[in-house]
């Protein structure tokens, strides 16, 4: 895919397809088939390459007081398991600084995606109000996903970019309870409102999420499950709305806190429907 870049807006070349002939029914009536939707309003996966997903996977931190993220190792190998099976390059990168994690999406963001239908990126770390920690200090969230914009990384315009976020604060209350940097109500820091991203955090503004130091976090196992399930029959919208549906009330009877149950956070500025293509692994 090319095209030129004119201030905030990215053009590009697209493929039209011929509008099919409405078939006749007996009497001469239109009737509709059921049939899979349209082209037109799913994203063309078939490149040779589903395309990266990378991971970051912050557990140690240099600072003092800072705790040891204990559950994350499960979740990045859980990660790395399920998108693995969906035909995805996984790339896992742990205990990384801020320079360390700016230089490689810098890096990925200016490779070659031509041949690649997506990018997946997943952060676990510290974070809180739009800003993630790396081992040593703390950065703005909306630098690292805004190196993939359009005007960025021209290999990746028209294509699905999936943020996958669970962090937490730097200082835990409790062992067992995370409370996610997802912005506040209102806030224009967090999110780009560039097309074709999609933004899926563990818990909405003002709750908590939860986490297992033996199983992980209960919003990646969520979504691994339900990506392992249903990645090759559902869009993700539908299976992101079932990873809902399972944290918000299967852990629910899991909670023993006087506190209210978490909800994952979907924020999609997606312009088609997202279909895992049917990818056999060895």
């Amino acid at each position: 895919m090319s095209g030129t870049v004119d201030g905030d807006c990215v053009d590009a070349k697209w493929q039209f397809w011929r509008k099919p002939e409405k078939p006749s029914g007996p009497r001469g009536e239109s009737h509709v088939d059921a049939k899979p939707p349209s082209d037109a309003h799913r994203y063309n996966m078939n490149y040779p390459s589903i395309g990266q997903c990378i991971i970051i996977n912050n557990k140690n931190f240099d600072r003092k007081g800072i705790k040891t993220r204990t559950g994350t190792d499960v979740d990045a190998d859980n990660l790395m398991k399920v998108f693995s099976q969906l035909g995805y390059k996984v790339r896992i990168s742990n205990d990384l600084s801020v320079k360390d994690i700016k230089t490689l999406l810098s890096s990925v963001s200016k490779e070659d995606h031509s041949k690649s239908a997506s990018l997946v990126c997943v952060l676990l770390s510290y974070g809180y109000e739009g800003v993630l920690y790396g081992t040593d200090d703390a950065m703005d969230l909306k630098d690292l996903t805004s190196l993939f914009r359009g005007d960025r990384c021209p290999t990746l315009v028209g294509k699905p970019k999936l943020f996958f976020i669970q962090a937490c604060p730097v200082k835990d209350e409790d062992d067992d309870i995370e409370a996610d940097s997802v912005a506040e109500e209102g806030s224009t820091q967090r999110i780009p409102v560039e097309a074709d991203f999609l933004y899926a955090y563990s818990t909405a503004p003002g709750y908590y999420s939860w986490k297992n130091t033996g199983n992980g976090s209960w919003f990646i196992q969520s979504v691994c499950d339900m990506l392992q399930k249903f990645g090759r029959e559902l869009e993700l919208i539908k299976i992101m709305t079932r990873v809902n549906h399972k944290v918000a009330l299967e852990f629910e009877s899991c909670s023993n806190l006087d506190t209210e149950t978490p909800i994952p956070c979907i924020v999609s500025m997606l312009t088609k429907e997202v279909h895992f293509p049917n990818v056999t692994k060895d």
